[in-house]
């Protein structure tokens, strides 16, 4: 059994300045809360925190990480509380503990590959600090190690657990020999007949191999040193679940695997890398398609090798690993390569090219002074817009930063999101714009009588959710809009004197629905109560289906006054992205042909359109404006309005008129009346082409004797 003096021998070989005591202060605390528990082997309880610990120190992590290592277990199996831990060793400890105590209370329900991925990539994200992992995989490898000790039902399933989850994160950590210390043991208990087997060839045969590599070991060295290359050469076996996976793969029995010999060439420099390449490549035949340049292009997890598999002698398959020590190092150890313990000297600044993915994993510094400095800035950011949520049975769901409830409740079922009416998280009641968090349990409250809300749409964040709110919405406004356009089009038929409830129902309504490309007289009705097809068309279709005169004749007031023209729906104007609007011009501002000018949706009437700068638009809702343009138009004409004050003089009215013709200008209406100050202000609606037009009028008017300002309201 490990003892605490092996554990303060092997911080003090790597960093002799260590604060030893508050290492032994972690150990007397978790020996006093242990007392009396006792594992499943029969040994004392304490026995698993030193083993943890010990695995750390192998890995040559910091006194705080050691500290955790020992208390890692007392939140869940003693009396002890985070406040305690927070008082007698620091925040950094108790939060590494807090963090290795939530990550073992997850339970997985699933074991599909996708599931694995997101709970090992929300293991990653709920991880503040690095060190949390560490200790959680030195908790787990020491707990594989003694999984004989438990039934063989929870063997399997801790075993599975563990492939599954721990040794693949372990591998994204990049410390391979945890990653593969885990699959082996996992291989033991999950496929032990497989195992047997792998062990009995390996044994079987391991004088032979062990002289093989020694005899390829002696001949590799004794070459590059004839080509003038220093390297160290180190041969080994493939480990068993690496033999296991390549049999899975090729469909092979134990002893039809040939390359379980692996070689490691290690040299100074990257340059030495290649011209090792190429020499081993003219001393044996490589294997085509079997190549991997892993230092131009590194592993997402920093790893940097050349990788090369050659007939050796005996026509044996090898596969061949050529590398710097540094980047020997990093594959040896993975993150915890790069603490550095030399008191008084500053690290080796990291290539940022070549470790990219640290930059997102850490809020690196370069030069850092000592390893506790760099702790320090050791921050999860792996997956920054991520975030991983359990289900009520402990499935992991994957969302982006910012979701909430409605978007947990759209990812389970369209029915659901469409219930939702409020939220649990955690066991507590939630608002449903709540944002959730890394690690958060989400249950949903449902109701027959609750239905989506357009508001949902300000704080929703998944495509999925979006897009069936928005569903829901236009199929609840298509229903409104029916029972709209069905009003209008009533008030339409009464005014002509129809028989509304025969009409409506008739094929003649359906005929003139298909006429204008409907499918059906509902649709007709939505698009009338949308404003894209106004009521009086439909109309003037449905009167001469029925044998009636389209138009009534016009009164005599407005032969004498002017008829404005009646312009079809989009005459004019261009709304961009979308045709057939119905178009109207606004009375407020009346726009002009030149003139800049924005359409407001107008529930009903279609498309108002307004001067960019109208009042009326200013204070509108801006979500409602479209964009729109003038389109060419012949013989088309619009209204403005026009005030004139002048001096009270006879003629002066007969004369404003007279200047308003010449321009071409129709008056459609005139108002005039005399102030106390005997000044005449007359209000002139006029029709004119465009905005040039009316400045030319306007222009015509000041000319006008006695006229004192002309200006357009």
């Amino acid at each position: 059994m490990i003892r605490l003096s092996d554990i303060t021998s092997k911080l003090l070989s790597y960093h002799p300045k260590a604060n030893v005591e508050l290492v032994e202060k972690a150990y007397v605390y978790s020996a006093k809360v242990h007392q009396g528990q006792i594992r499943l082997s029969g040994e004392p309880y304490l026995s698993h925190p030193l083993e943890a610990t010990y695995i750390l120190a192998q890995m040559k992590m910091d006194v705080i990480c050691l500290v955790a290592g020992l208390l890692h277990d007392v939140l869940e199996d003693t009396e002890a509380t985070l406040e305690e831990i927070r008082r007698l060793f620091g925040d950094e400890a108790a939060n590494i503990v807090d963090g290795v105590t939530k990550i073992s209370k997850i339970e997985f329900s699933t074991r599909k590959q996708r599931q694995a991925e997101n709970i090992r990539k929300m293991i990653m994200a709920m991880s503040s600090d690095i060190r949390v992992i560490l200790v959680k995989l030195s908790d787990r490898l020491h707990n594989i190690r003694t999984l004989g000790f438990q039934p063989i039902h929870k063997q399997r399933l801790i075993a599975r657990e563990t492939l599954y989850i721990y040794a693949p994160l372990a591998g994204r950590m990049g410390i391979f020999w945890i990653k593969s210390s885990l699959e082996d043991l996992c291989l033991y208990y999950l496929e032990p007949e497989i195992y047997e087997n792998i062990k009995t060839e390996l044994a079987q045969r391991k004088e032979e191999r062990e002289a093989f590599i020694v005899e390829v070991r002696e001949l590799l060295t004794e070459k590059l040193d004839q080509f003038g290359t220093k390297a160290t050469v180190k041969g080994r076996h493939k480990h068993m679940y690496s033999i296991y996976e390549k049999m899975l793969a090729q469909n092979l029995a134990v002893n039809q695997v040939y390359d379980i010999v692996a070689f490691r060439v290690i040299v100074t420099s990257i340059k030495a890398c290649y011209e090792v390449l190429g020499h081993i490549h003219s001393m044996y035949k490589p294997v085509p398609g079997r190549f991997k340049d892993y230092i131009s292009m590194p592993k997402a997890n920093m790893y940097q090798s050349l990788h090369t598999t050659v007939v050796g002698p005996l026509g044996v398959r090898m596969e061949v690993q050529i590398r710097t020590w540094d980047m020997d190092k990093v594959a040896e150890e993975g993150i915890a390569a790069h603490w550095r313990y030399k008191e008084g000297s500053s690290t080796t600044k990291i290539d940022e090219t070549q470790f990219a993915w640290l930059r997102r994993l850490l809020e690196w510094q370069q030069n850092l002074e000592d390893p506790v400095e760099f702790l320090e800035t050791v921050r999860m950011d792996l997956y920054p817009d991520e975030v991983y949520v359990f289900s009520p049975r402990g499935d992991v769901k994957e969302f982006p930063r910012g979701a909430t409830p409605v978007d947990f409740a759209y990812a389970i079922h369209s029915e659901v999101g469409e219930k939702c009416i409020g939220a649990k998280v955690n066991g507590k009641m939630v608002p449903l714009r709540y944002k959730l968090n890394n690690g958060d349990i989400v249950e949903i409250n449902t109701a027959n009588r609750q239905h989506p809300s357009k508001d949902w749409l300000d704080f929703v964040k998944t495509p999925r959710a979006r897009t069936k709110i928005r569903q829901w919405v236009r199929n609840q406004e298509k229903e409104e809009s029916i029972s709209l356009g069905r009003s209008i089009l009533e008030g339409a038929l009464s005014h002509e004197r129809l028989s509304v409830a025969n009409l409506l129902k008739s094929e003649q309504i359906a005929a003139v629905a298909g006429d204008l490309s409907f499918r059906s007289v509902e649709d007709l009705l939505a698009q009338i109560g949308f404003g894209k097809i106004s009521a009086r068309q439909v109309v003037g279709r449905l009167k001469f289906k029925l044998g009636l005169k389209g138009e009534k004749s016009q009164g005599l007031v407005s032969k004498v006054v002017g008829r404005i023209t009646r312009r079809r729906p989009d005459r004019g104007i261009q709304v961009k992205g979308v045709s057939n609007m119905l178009i109207r011009f606004a009375n407020c501002c009346h726009a002009l042909p030149g003139e800049s000018v924005v359409g407001f949706i107008t529930r009903g009437r279609g498309i108002t359109i307004h001067h960019k700068n109208c009042r009326h638009v200013l204070s509108a809702d801006q979500e409602r404006l479209v964009e729109v343009s003038w389109a060419p138009a012949e013989e088309e004409t619009y209204l403005a309005k026009v005030r004139v004050t002048s001096l009270e003089r006879k003629g002066v009215l007969a004369d404003i008129s007279s200047a308003i013709s010449v321009k071409d200008a129709n008056i459609v209406q005139a108002d005039v009346k005399t102030t106390m100050d005997k000044k005449g202000i007359a209000l002139f609606t006029i029709e004119v082409g465009n905005h040039k037009q009316l400045q030319d009028v306007m222009s015509a008017i000041k000319k006008v004797r006695d006229v004192l300002v002309v200006e357009r309201l």
